[in-house]
């Protein structure tokens, strides 16, 4: 049987120069493809040595990971599919609440968490039974590095098939409770391969070009991590590593590149330097941009600015990557500014009612998806899974969207999908999803506050601001300051509420249901720019 394992896709497509530069750091350190490899197979030698046993429902031992982005934590990732494990990867920002949360829901044999972490994380995971914790820092620290160095440059990638678990990655909902989206390797070999090719990166290669890859991206995200990353390893592109996104750095090394992926607030941010012109992106060839949705106006300013048009895609922490709009072909043209493009090749995307017949052209409805990308399903959430797939096996998104356009002379074909908003009240903020129903259950808790209601509202540079409408026992004991302190430290920054209203009163409608619409709608304007 052929080894289904990712990292077996992986190591077919190593460069036959192991010695060329896979990764550059933003201090000048290079890291070989060799060094990949090895430093890979010593840490997956590790892990294979701790004789971790399955589940009792036969799920691989998880490996749960909450580090700062390095060269060292992509190899961590690589090695535990190699050694036959699932990556659980976690947001650098989650603080304990969320932390444990994860660690007692996944049930990991390892945890890998920063050294500065380790006396705050490291009784939470022993208290949830977490068998080996261990740390991996950014400059090539910890207590894993150290474990994982007395084994072999060696190691055999273990089998697995294509359906077997390779990763989990949480994604909340709006009951509170976070769910753990299953990708399998054949997900994610899938999406990798259609990506190389749909994007290009296939043609650059053959062609006998190596791309350059800005990587700006965090690891613990669908389109770093899966996206960025896969696409790099696959095509043997040079990865420049950024830790975080930095415009000027990013303008600095932008001449060097020749892709880029990014959120719409890293386009925002760029447009905003005086020094980010058509010169900076002369040698680029793809600037890509996905995980929020993509002003218009971001569209215009950076074609004119740049020179450049960016190709706008969709995808979910649950499916990897759907729809896009088009590299080949007349660019400029076939990208179309508020659409999401059209579905990759073996991905199916229909947009139904509420009664499951297909919408026509120009008519909003449910967009529902499956592939081989799609995942299989929920972590210890049967049920769940059983209810966000339709009996025929596609894949209810929760997305709103639309195909073409009602009238043909907008300027959308009929097969590219725009999407309208989301179901569920889901908001993304920088690129990052937040579900108000979650905050709403911390603010609740406050002994001042009656109840509460988070919306997103529009904001220029993260797409969607998170906004907290509060309604107070007693608003002379509460205001919108002490609400905010009172949530920093409990959840993640990018959760945290940018503006807090206290009102006396929420809207609602005849059956007793807050109108969050006519919330949005009163504070619409709160964030614009006079």
């Amino acid at each position: 049987m052929k080894n289904k394992n990712f990292y077996a896709l992986v190591e077919s497509r190593l460069p036959r120069d192991l010695n060329g530069a896979c990764i550059e750091t933003q201090d000048g350190l290079i890291y070989s493809w060799r060094d990949l490899h090895f430093a890979s197979a010593r840490i997956a030698g590790w892990l294979a040595s701790l004789n971790l046993p399955p589940s009792a429902d036969g799920a691989p031992p998880r490996v749960a990971v909450q580090v700062e982005k390095s060269p060292e934590a992509l190899m961590l990732y690589l090695a535990t599919l190699r050694a036959g494990l699932a990556y659980v990867p976690l947001n650098t920002a989650y603080q304990r609440a969320e932390i444990d949360y994860f660690l007692r829901d996944a049930q990991p044999a390892v945890f890998v968490c920063s050294p500065q972490r380790s006396a705050d994380l490291r009784p939470l995971a022993l208290a949830a039974g977490v068998a080996h914790v261990m740390t991996l820092g950014e400059q090539r620290d910890g207590t894993l590095l150290e474990a994982a160095a007395p084994f072999a440059d060696g190691f055999a990638t273990a089998q697995r098939r294509a359906d077997d678990l390779a990763a989990i990655l949480y994604t909340s909902g709006t009951t509170g409770r976070s769910k753990g989206a299953m990708l399998s390797h054949g997900n994610l070999a899938s999406n990798a391969l259609v990506l190389d090719d749909f994007w290009g990166f296939k043609e650059e290669r053959e062609a006998g070009d190596q791309d350059v890859l800005l990587h700006a991206l965090p690891l613990f995200h669908v389109h770093g991590l899966f996206v960025a990353s896969h696409a790099a390893l696959l095509a043997g592109a040079r990865m420049l590593f950024m830790s975080r996104f930095d415009p000027k750095a990013v303008i600095e090394r932008l001449p060097r590149c020749t892709v880029f992926m990014g959120v719409p607030t890293y386009y925002v941010r760029l447009l905003a330097e005086e020094k980010f012109d058509r010169h900076v992106c002369r040698n680029m060839r793809l600037f890509i941009s996905g995980s929020a949705p993509l002003l218009t106006e971001t569209f215009t300013d950076f074609q004119r600015r740049s020179g450049q048009t960016i190709l706008e895609r969709y995808g979910m922490s649950e499916t990897l990557m759907l729809t896009s709009n088009p590299y080949f072909g007349i660019a400029p043209r076939e990208r179309i500014a508020g659409t999401v493009g059209v579905p990759l090749p073996g991905v199916a995307v229909r947009v139904v009612n509420e009664e499951g017949s297909m919408c026509l052209a120009g008519e909003i409805g449910g967009v529902q998806v499956k592939g081989p990308n799609v995942f299989a399903g929920y972590w210890q959430m049967p049920e769940k899974t059983a209810e966000e797939f339709t009996p025929d096996g596609f894949f209810r998104t929760g997305d709103v969207g639309h195909f073409g356009a009602a009238v043909l002379s907008a300027g959308k074909p009929a097969h590219y999908l725009t999407l309208v908003g989301r179901s569920k009240d889901l908001i993304i903020s920088g690129g990052y999803n937040v579900y108000p129903k979650e905050i709403e259950s911390y603010i609740d808790r406050m002994p001042q506050v009656e109840e509460s209601a988070v919306i997103g509202l529009p904001h220029g540079d993260f797409g969607e601001a998170v906004a907290a409408v509060v309604v107070a026992r007693d608003p002379a004991l509460i205001d919108e300051e002490a609400i905010i302190a009172f949530l920093k430290g409990q959840i993640a920054n990018f959760k945290v509420p940018k503006r807090v209203w206290v009102v006396s009163e929420l809207p609602r409608n005849a059956m007793g249901k807050v109108q969050k619409n006519a919330l949005r709608e009163r504070y619409a304007d709160a964030f614009k720019i006079a």
